[in-house]
């Protein structure tokens, strides 16, 4: 039996089911990633799906898959082009009898897998390993999906869920079927990633330090409000993101640490965030394109429209609001900003700058290392006021905000000296 396996965010070996599948039933199989150019190309929100952080860290993390298949004896075949056009002649001229992929919320992730189905002669089998939980876990319609991230985790503990338990990476791959490949990531890139690297090895090193030896996750209660620096945050989301790490991988190593040092604050607000990133993933799921409207879940217009001058100013950290221009700055030299960064740049923009939200989202959607579709438009959502919780969202004034987390003015200080060509990603 013939096979292939479509690699999208799911980009390891371990904790991969697609993979899994395919290894039991197939006796030859082609390991494809399909490196489609309009992630490269503008959109009329004037930013790129992918950016030039993103994409180095893609392509690491594609030499990274690489090189664990070739110790199995197999081989990445990556492809430039449109997946729709280049599976099925893929699939046509190899008679490929079985394709496996990983399923995915993403809007054009579930209508590419959807055609594939009705196109396609050969079984197409989707597996679940993005989530930490499987659809028939979390069954909810349009209609009941819960409004707030609180009913959703009272539906969790109510269930008694227990997140899907990760399982091994095959011991042998079926052999290779010969397939031509592109050339792919030979360009030069000036932006220096360190230490971030793309692949499942540097993924699961870097849960490793955050977990165990730096004990990061032992004081994380304390420093997750931070904006700058490497430990006082996990770093886990770019890996998450593309699949590097799944996150169950992190759920089951979250157990470990408590089985070993006990449950505490740290732990519980690590795992409150991976249930937060599961209620956007299914909440993407279940709402579809709904999540890149205008009014949003709540179907209600935002007072906000599109001022060129004033978005272009947020964009490269000239606006009013230092600690705004810091985060921005941040962003566009390092790929990155921090949690609470993000929450305040974003508020900046709908509501002291009164821009469109779906501008902002599609920036971040280019600049972010860590992009997640679910989690980046769920959360802007919530900060334009046109999620589906019913509950006004309060207004923060972006000055408070620098007073409670830059007292000290270090981190303004920081970005503001810096200048736009340079990278701070070593720190």
């Amino acid at each position: 039996m013939k096979g292939l396996i479509w690699f999208r965010n799911d980009l390891r070996l371990g904790d991969n089911p697609a993979l899994v599948t395919l290894t039991r039933r197939c006796e030859k199989a082609i390991m494809l990633f399909v490196i489609d150019p309009e992630w490269f190309r503008p959109t009329h929100f004037q930013s790129k799906h992918m950016g030039r952080f993103r994409e180095e860290f893609l392509y690491q993390s594609l030499r990274s898959l690489e090189c664990e298949l070739k110790k199995r004896k197999q081989r990445l075949v990556v492809k430039v082009g449109n997946p729709l056009e280049i599976i099925p002649d893929i699939c046509r001229r190899h008679g490929i009898d079985l394709v496996t992929v990983t399923d995915h919320p993403g809007v054009n992730e579930q209508q590419h897998v959807a055609y594939l189905k009705r196109v396609l002669p050969s079984e197409v089998r989707v597996c679940e390993s993005f989530t930490l939980y499987l659809r028939n876990q979390i069954n909810f319609t349009k209609d009941s999906f819960p409004k707030t991230f609180t009913q959703f985790r009272r539906h969790v503990d109510h269930q008694n869920l227990l997140p899907c338990i990760p399982i091994s990476a095959p011991e042998s791959l079926p052999s290779v079927l010969d397939e031509r490949r592109d050339f792919w990531g030979g360009q030069e890139f000036v932006y220096d990633l360190t230490p971030y690297h793309g692949g499942e090895d540097s993924g699961s090193l870097q849960l490793n330090q955050f977990f165990w030896k730096t004990q990061g996750l032992k004081h994380y209660k304390d420093t997750r409000n931070d904006l700058d620096g490497w430990r006082f945050s996990s770093r886990l989301s770019a890996w998450l993101a593309n699949g590097s790490l799944s996150a169950r991988m992190v759920a089951a190593e979250l157990d470990n640490y408590e089985y070993r040092h006990g449950r505490g604050e740290s732990t519980r607000t690590i795992f409150a965030e991976l249930l937060w990133r599961d209620y956007y993933q299914w909440m993407m799921h279940v709402q579809g394109a709904r999540m890149f409207a205008f009014d949003g879940l709540k179907q209600k217009r935002p007072l906000t429209r599109f001022h060129s001058e004033k978005f272009k100013a947020w964009e490269q950290g000239t606006t009013e609001f230092p600690i705004v221009n810091a985060c921005m700055r941040q962003l566009n030299q390092t790929g990155w900003m921090s949690h609470r960064g993000r929450h305040i740049a974003a508020s900046c923009l709908v509501n002291e700058l009164g821009i469109d939200w779906r501008f902002g989202a599609a920036y971040f959607e280019q600049q972010l290392i860590d992009f997640d579709v679910s989690s980046n438009y769920g959360n802007w959502q919530a900060v334009a006021g046109v999620d589906a919780d019913p509950e006004e969202h309060p207004q923060f004034d972006v000055n408070v905000l620098a007073s409670e987390y830059d007292p000290e003015g270090v981190f303004v200080d920081k970005w503001a000296e810096s200048s736009s060509s340079e990278s701070l990603l070593k720190y």
